[in-house]
């Protein structure tokens, strides 16, 4: 869990940069899906699931490879 905080840690800056965030709400180790709340105006921004698959995804499993998914709740 605080590998996968410190590489939201590192992220957080580039979303909060467009008036969003991005908060960890769950990892679970055996089906390796880590599940992220987006907030503030990534939380309704139309390119949010881009942001989220091909920024924020695509780093955390660059860094574990272990991760399958990342999910928006």
């Amino acid at each position: 869990m605080d590998k996968v905080e410190k590489i939201i840690e590192n992220l957080r800056p580039a979303l909060q940069s467009d008036g969003g965030d991005i908060k960890l709400m769950k990892y679970d180790k055996e089906s390796g899906v880590i599940e992220v709340a987006l907030q503030g105006a990534c939380a309704h921004c139309p390119i949010a699931d881009f942001t989220l698959k091909n920024l924020v995804e695509q780093e955390i499993k660059s860094q574990m490879p272990e991760i399958k998914e990342v999910r928006a709740v």
